[in-house]
């Protein structure tokens, strides 16, 4: 069961290590499961194969975080969330039932600095874990004490999607299963002391809003040269067509001329 101070702690978005108390954890009594879900009336756990539900969690804070026990089990499995607010009812995926996002050799890369290729690991990124797609998100902070995504998807409340701490390599990390491209986002910062930072861009974005919006826009970006081509590459600049080149004398441009 969640302690008293760890449940506060939750409910004011300062818990700096989600996965240690979110998610799916072995207990004496079975397999115990934990969600902060503001809003919702009801949760249950489902198992991901059958569709059936196993257990409902209880309500412990009127902010939203869930707990409870499915008996008599004690290896972990793929389940969904079915989470109910007033007239909706959803299955959902749990994000803190997913492994990390960095591979080992990303994170000792970054650890040694020496990553060349860190737009390929940094920012927002689709990605499809143990079979479920949604987006990775990773940022360096290496001296934040709270790291959380904030966006569109979860109205922009910080105490839904706090990300892992990855300390080898000071970078925090979540996936978020089913979300796509074109959703708006920031990252929620909580600096060492614990005094709330305005919003951050995300540094790595393949796409932003036009000022004066400041957010990030998840965006997959082209994998291969056959994509590049198609995303950016309209059909009047392809390479068989005719092309203009212009050339300019920098040095021309001087305000004083030697």
């Amino acid at each position: 069961m969640l302690k008293h101070d760890v449940v506060e702690a939750l409910v004011e978005a300062r818990h700096d290590d989600p996965f240690a108390v979110l998610g799916m954890h072995r207990h004496k009594d079975g397999l115990w499961v934990s969600t902060v879900q503001p809003g919702a009336t009801r949760v249950a756990v489902v198992d991901a194969s059958s569709g059936r539900e196993l257990a409902n969690l209880s309500p412990i804070h009127a902010d939203g975080i869930f707990e409870g026990c499915i008996p008599r089990r004690r290896k972990r499995f793929a389940y969904r969330l079915r989470v109910a607010w007033q007239d909706v009812v959803a299955d959902i995926e749990d994000p803190y039932r997913f492994p990390p996002v960095l591979g080992d050799m990303d994170v000792w890369l970054l650890a040694e600095g020496k990553h060349t290729r860190l737009y390929e690991i940094l920012g927002a990124h689709s990605l499809c874990l143990q079979d479920v797609d949604g987006i990775g998100f990773a940022v360096w902070a290496p001296n934040a004490g709270r790291v959380a995504i904030v966006g569109d998807f979860n109205h922009w409340d910080g105490r839904r999607h706090p990300m892992r701490r990855r300390r080898e390599c000071g970078v925090w990390e979540l996936f978020i299963p089913g979300l796509r491209s074109g959703s708006h986002y920031k990252f929620e910062i909580k600096a060492a002391d614990g005094t709330l930072l305005p919003l951050k861009a995300d540094p790595f974005a393949f796409a932003s809003e036009l000022r004066p919006g400041t957010a990030s826009i998840i965006y997959s970006a082209p994998r291969t040269q056959q994509d590049m081509d198609t995303a950016f590459r309209p059909p009047s600049a392809a390479r068989d067509q005719p092309m203009s080149i212009y050339e300019v004398h920098a040095g021309s441009w001087r305000r004083e001329h030697r």
